[in-house]
């Protein structure tokens, strides 16, 4: 600590000089005078970006985590915002840590939306990198980048494309599916039917955000034909259930 902060530490009261006198290698966080104590019981004035325990904030969330912990087979549909895609991981999360998985699979179709990027150098990770970068965003906001790094290396979280899905069997797994919305009728079907044993897929997009060409998108279809199953939860969120900034729920009311 050099001079100059240490007199400021010392003039604002966040620093005990008592600490530093004497001869140990562990300090005491001190914690005088300081906006934010890490030992309060509660502070509402504190912005917390990470919380332990996901709470819903919408009617639309709460009935979303209710429907991932009683089915096996949830698509969440609704605009950008509404935290499909967070919830899904966030709950995957969950059931990995508490030993109800074997492991987490995700996985997002490669597709551009509306620009082409060119060739990208590197091996296949290397490519696929951009498109799935989403859900390594939401897996390090519940879990360091160090320990997603080390469980994606023991095989027990997978991210991949669609098109590496086919033939595949995932049981004892928590699978989501992330913009389903670039998905066609016919890789929804065999995405869905990768479904194994003990095992939850939850299928999140937008039918309304597609960068697919008119038609060839399949959510849609898929969701209303599930719309008759008791077993399959369909789960339809609104602009009510934004939870970004408001504007967010303003612009899609008029675009």
């Amino acid at each position: 600590m050099t001079k100059r902060s240490t007199k400021r530490f010392l003039r604002e009261g966040t620093l005990d000089a008592e600490e530093y006198a004497r001869d140990t290698k562990v300090r005491r966080i001190s914690v005088h005078h300081a906006a934010w104590s890490p030992v309060a019981p509660a502070n509402e004035e504190r912005d917390q970006s990470y919380v332990k325990t996901i709470k819903a904030k919408s009617d639309g969330q709460a009935q979303l985590l209710t429907a991932i912990d009683e089915k096996n087979l949830v698509l969440a549909l609704g605009p950008a915002g509404t935290g499909k895609t967070y919830l899904a991981i966030a709950k995957a999360v969950e059931a990995l840590e508490a030993g109800k998985v074997g492991r987490i699979v995700l996985s997002r179709p490669a597709v551009e939306a509306g620009e082409s990027i060119g060739f990208l150098p590197g091996d296949m990770e290397d490519k696929l990198a951009p498109y799935l970068r989403p859900l390594y965003d939401a897996l390090t906001d519940r879990l360091s980048m160090k320990r997603v790094k080390a469980l994606m290396q023991e095989g027990l979280i997978e991210i991949a494309p669609v098109g590496y899905m086919r033939g595949r069997t995932l049981n004892n797994a928590f699978v989501v599916i992330d913009e389903a919305q670039n998905c066609t009728y016919t890789q929804l079907k065999m995405l869905l039917t990768r479904l194994g044993w003990n095992s939850t897929m939850i299928v999140t997009g937008d039918p309304n955000q597609s960068d697919l060409l008119p038609g060839l998108s399949g959510l849609a279809d898929v969701a209303a034909k599930f719309e008759a199953l008791d077993t399959v939860a369909v789960v339809q969120l609104k602009d009510k259930d934004i939870v970004r900034h408001p504007l967010v729920a303003q612009m899609l009311g008029v675009l």
